[in-house]
């Protein structure tokens, strides 16, 4: 069992402890009464429904997971990866709520394992909605437009210092929750899916950060959404640290645990079917992982195809970790509801060992790989160049200047973002933020495309 122990200052007494009955609230913002929906389709499954039809979920289909633009389809997407980390956080959930409830037989009178189960499938799915084209290479290239380009520093003398930061650290996670608190898309989901999406519940210009927390290593939510997430910790009843920030939502564990086992064993799959890694050494790594299921690996023989071979050691390995992640969280419940426990859990399972070799292997041979590296680069040129364009455009609509070429461009925005900008309120970091939500929830085809059209490259 691991117990962490947290610098004294960030120390969360241990006399007070996150409810599960708050924690697993139904009620929705704006709706403080718990809606806990129909017998045969929960409020946490309504949560999965809307996310899943929704338009930054489907855009998912052409988004960079590790290899952009793949011609390949057994590649993964940001899709196919969102939807296997639900599959993963269900089961996670499941497992834990199966335990959960025994230990605390009140909650079994409202609640079932299903639902914990469904409120991880749907943070597990949202977790990356709020990512750009070009994955985390994406994230760096719109972050440096503010930072490096002279048509984004212009920007800094209009804008708060606590606005700055949210432009300077372009964050996929914050993105993730402006998109599912912003009535755009009509999500509004459940504070207890809310809770379990934001692995990072800090603002970008927290600080100082304590750097053994794991929760504290990013942020999850923008200026703009301030008021949102302190509604869904109020609600949830998530602990405040003494230096200001808040303790995760426990099931936040869960959601970072099935991302952290679907990117580290599927990249490696994805890897070897590309020939980037051999079968012999990827094989190798797998059963590195694979504790309990060893005495399945005899079924290797039966399978003729390298890529089914793959495909039966990934499952082996993710069904291992997820015994051991799951365990890991039930060993740890009570640091974990007071606040004690602020570590990923993949990265203290029995397994870290062979993960943290699985990831190496995949720094060096696949996020390096020549063909990833090139369009990545090539994302650094398209997104500061969308940028250099539309947020002059927006600047002009924003001001009412009159310019053809941005007042052309003014209508490539989407109208509901053009209205946020001509909205009596706006300003220039509301300008800005709507920008972005437009640059920023395009696809990888459609930021490329779009980027020749309006240099004139392609017609």
């Amino acid at each position: 069992m691991l117990h962490q122990q947290p610098a004294e200052e960030n120390i969360v007494s241990r006399t007070l402890t996150m409810p599960w009955s708050d924690l697993l609230s139904s009620a929705r913002p704006g709706q403080r009464i718990d809606n806990t929906g129909a017998p045969s389709r929960s409020a946490f499954e309504q949560d999965y429904d809307r996310i899943i039809f929704s338009q930054p979920f489907r855009r998912l289909q052409d988004k960079t997971q590790v290899h952009p633009l793949p011609e390949h389809d057994f590649v993964h997407t940001r899709l196919t990866h969102s939807l296997e980390v639900s599959s993963v956080g269900r089961s996670l959930g499941k497992r834990v709520g199966e335990v959960v409830l025994q230990r605390h037989a009140a909650l079994a009178e409202r609640y079932s394992l299903f639902d914990f189960g469904a409120i991880v499938a749907a943070g597990s799915l949202a977790h990356d909605v709020g990512n750009p084209p070009f994955g985390h290479a994406g994230e760096t290239a719109i972050s440096d437009f503010f930072v490096h380009h002279p048509n984004g520093q212009i920007f800094r003398d209009e804008v708060s210092d606590a606005e700055w930061q949210d432009l300077v650290r372009f964050e996929g996670n914050a993105q993730g929750f402006r998109i599912l608190t912003k009535n755009q898309y009509g999500l509004k989901c459940t504070f207890a899916t809310l809770g379990a999406f934001t692995k990072y519940p800090v603002a970008a210009n927290f600080g100082p950060r304590d750097t053994g927390r794991r929760s504290q290593k990013k942020f999850g939510y923008y200026q703009t959404e301030a008021d949102a997430f302190k509604e869904v910790a109020t609600t949830t009843g998530m602990l405040s640290l003494p230096n200001g920030a808040y303790v995760r939502h426990p099931l936040a564990f869960l959601v970072e645990a099935a991302d952290d086992i679907c990117y580290s064993i599927i990249d490696l799959e994805d890897g070897c079917n590309l020939g980037l890694v051999s079968y012999n050494e990827a094989r190798s790594l797998f059963e590195s992982v694979i504790t309990s299921a060893k005495n399945k690996l005899g079924k290797l023989d039966q399978l003729t195809n390298p890529a089914e071979r793959i495909g039966f050691l990934r499952a082996l390995a993710i069904g291992d970790l997820m015994s051991e992640c799951s365990s890991l969280f039930l060993d740890n419940e009570e640091a974990i509801l007071n606040g004690t426990f602020d570590q990923a859990l993949a990265d203290h399972c029995p397994s870290k060992g062979a993960l943290k070799q699985i990831i190496k292997v995949s720094i060096d041979n696949i996020y390096r790989a020549r063909q990833v590296v090139e369009i990545e680069a090539a994302g650094h040129e398209v997104l500061p160049g969308l940028l250099n364009e539309f947020t002059q455009a927006g600047h002009h609509l924003l001001l009412k200047k009159k310019s053809g070429k941005y007042n052309n461009l003014q209508h490539l925005i989407p109208p509901d973002l053009r209205g946020d900008i001509t909205h009596p309120s706006a300003t220039t970091y509301t300008m800005l933020r709507a920008v972005l939500d437009f640059v920023s929830g395009l696809t990888d085809r459609h930021a490329l495309s779009l980027y020749r059209k309006i240099k004139g490259i392609s017609l």
